[in-house]
């Protein structure tokens, strides 16, 4: 009898993706197209007039939600389906009667809102059930197809790896592509920035004054001084902690210690930074003002609220040890025991070992932990907004409140001006600016990386 040429196995993972590969290509490309389809045909029940009264993605906003409403409604029994199909805002309260199953809706619903909205169900469920039909067909024509394909001859291993391998190359593109999308939507709203207002002035203004109103004074400056101000005192508590605690768990714990320590150490990673803010705002604020404060222990007036750099950036550095300690304490675990055994044999000590032979093996990575957290500083806006302040200033004084670039970007997209306007899309430059700085600091983190290990190889 001939052998296969495959593993039994592989004609059966063969048969599993005969299956799932084209099921979920039409599952995809359902999900991409139908929602185009769906908005175009139900924008077509809505009047010229009432989108030029408010805009198409407002109205489509609000038949949406209507539209969720009635599944909810028909969900839980408040009413049948037939209903939700047929009622009619001349005899009924919609919004009332939404509203009493817990739907919100900021305005009165139109006949016309709800009749779009009846049309988005309908639509809706008939897509349902054919996505469905659609999908199962697809995979019972690819199981009959993987089935009648198998035989001795079917070199099923070679098909099998060709999907894997097509499939590992999607999930890197999806990332890839992730990447360039938000960098494109950064830019093309930054380009819309710098179109409304001059780049100059925001660059290098000194003066941070949004007015919903017009007449904004949109200098980062003042932004960018309080983010690397709180950035650096965050590092100056975080950098030297992490670093001997590291140091410690990896060459002088006991196991015992270090299986109780650190896990312990890295329960700081898991906290969220809303407790963070809170801690900042209601504990190491008010003792900060207990000693710098007006009627303080040291009977000076320097501090005159909570908020302020030092608050935010001490409790940033307590956030960032355990990245600092955990990565660095992998980092030099993996220096080769035959460095230390070398160092120890050529009569070194152990205090001598660790600061001449695996620090220095190991800064390449060490350098990689202390940039990871000097971007996840930069990058952090609960802390800051709780523990800071609002105040956007250039001042050298560590107790005074400062805001950032973080939490400029929150309120300048959650305030009431214009998507269009100068004071929203400052937020795009905000964020732009503020990868680019991230972006060199990796560049540079790369640079000393390459520079150490090459001189460590």
């Amino acid at each position: 009898m001939r052998e296969l040429h495959s593993l039994p196995g592989y004609y059966g993972w063969n048969v599993v993706v005969s299956i799932l590969v084209p099921a979920l290509l039409l599952l995809i490309a359902w999900l991409i197209f139908q929602p185009i389809i769906l908005d175009s045909q139900v924008s077509s029940k809505i009047s010229e007039e009432t989108i030029a009264a408010s805009s198409l993605d407002l109205v489509m906003s609000d038949v949406v939600r209507v539209a969720e409403g009635l599944d909810l409604a028909v969900s839980q029994g408040a009413m049948s389906a037939d209903m939700a199909s047929s009622i009619r805002t001349d005899l009924t309260d919609v919004r009332s009667r939404l509203g009493e199953i817990g739907v919100a809706l900021g305005s009165e619903v139109t006949a016309e809102t709800l009749r779009a909205a009846q049309t988005y169900r309908s639509i809706s469920g008939t897509g349902l059930l054919l996505r469905t039909i659609g999908v199962l067909a697809v995979g019972l024509i690819g199981f009959a197809v993987g089935v009648l394909r198998t035989n001795k001859d079917f070199r099923a291993r070679n098909v099998v790896e060709t999907v894997v391998r097509y499939i590992l190359i999607a999930a890197a593109s999806i990332a890839i592509l992730t990447t360039v999308g938000i960098v494109l939507s950064l830019i093309f709203n930054t380009v819309e920035f710098f179109r409304l207002y001059p780049a100059a002035d925001f660059f290098f203004g000194l003066t941070w004054a949004p007015s919903f109103g017009g007449g904004s004074e949109l200098g980062i400056v003042p932004l960018i001084w309080a983010t690397m101000y709180i950035s650096l005192i965050a590092l100056a508590v975080a950098v030297p902690i992490g670093l001997f605690a590291a140091i410690y768990l990896s060459e002088y714990a006991t196991p015992h210690v270090r299986a109780v320590a650190k896990p312990l150490l890295e329960i700081l990673a898991g906290i969220p930074t809303i407790v963070y803010g809170l801690f900042a705002l209601l504990t190491v604020g008010p003792l900060l003002m207990n000693v710098f404060g007006s009627g303080g222990a040291l009977g000076v007036s320097w501090m005159s609220g909570a908020s302020s750099v030092f608050t935010a950036g001490a409790v940033m550095g307590i956030m960032l040890i355990p990245f600092v300690s955990s990565l660095s304490d992998d980092i030099i675990n993996a220096v080769p025991q035959a460095m230390r055994d070398g160092s120890l044999g050529l009569g070194a000590t152990h205090s001598e070992t660790v600061k001449q032979v695996i620090l220095p093996a190991a800064l390449p990575g060490i350098v990689g932990a202390i940039l990871l957290a000097a971007s996840r500083a930069i990058g952090e806006t609960m802390i800051v907004v709780l523990g800071a302040g609002a105040a956007a200033r250039l001042s050298m004084n560590p107790l005074e409140a400062m805001t950032t670039v973080t939490a400029k970007i929150v309120s300048q997209l959650t305030g009431d001006a214009d998507f269009a306007s100068p004071e929203a899309l400052v937020a795009f430059a905000l964020g732009m600016t503020l990868f680019v700085v991230t972006l060199g600091l990796n560049i540079v983190a790369l640079y000393i990386v390459r520079k150490y290990r090459e001189q460590y190889d």
